[in-house]
């Protein structure tokens, strides 16, 4: 759902995509932030990852309709990413994290799968999210998976943080 804090702007600020990267996007909901990825990066490749098949079909569908041809979508769980170590570029989660059971897991999970000085955005908005995680303590897990936090954009009950993967 579009948040005045965490838009499509801002998140292209904070992660600051480039053509031809590969990206993943860990629970992209209804797809609100996957289209303009998708153009973002041009002819690179975007991954678009959900553990319910209902979501990602619907995500999907947008997709096609909008003729996007470098996205693809991956029904999985964020804590044993089906892909091989240093494959993305960059990887993202937008009012996600929390709702993943073990998000400690996924955040090594993202380390693996990320190149040297890959980055993560995770976007956190707290109005009507019971899971939304605080800055101060997501940047503490993070740390602990081996994410440096590099950067945020936003107001502390609504924000995008930036981590990378140290080379």
């Amino acid at each position: 759902m579009p948040h005045p804090v965490i838009t499509r702007s801002r998140l292209k600020r904070v992660l600051e995509p480039r053509p031809g990267e590969r990206i993943l996007e860990i629970g992209p909901g209804t797809g609100y932030y996957t289209l303009d990825l998708g153009e973002w990066i041009a002819d690179g490749e975007l991954e678009i990852l959900d553990i319910q098949p209902e979501m990602l079909e619907h995500t999907m569908r947008k997709v096609r309709s909008r003729g996007l041809t470098n996205v693809s979508g991956n029904q999985a769980d964020a804590t044993a990413l089906p892909h091989a170590d240093g494959s993305f570029d960059a990887a993202l989660m937008v009012t996600v994290f929390g709702e993943i059971p073990d998000g400690d897991a996924a955040l090594r999970e993202v380390h693996r799968v990320l190149k040297p000085r890959g980055r993560l955005i995770i976007g956190e908005v707290a109005l009507g999210d019971p899971h939304f995680s605080r800055l101060s303590s997501l940047r503490e897990r993070a740390e602990a998976a081996g994410l440096a936090l590099d950067g945020h954009s936003g107001v502390p009950l609504a924000y995008f943080a930036r981590f990378t993967k140290s080379a």
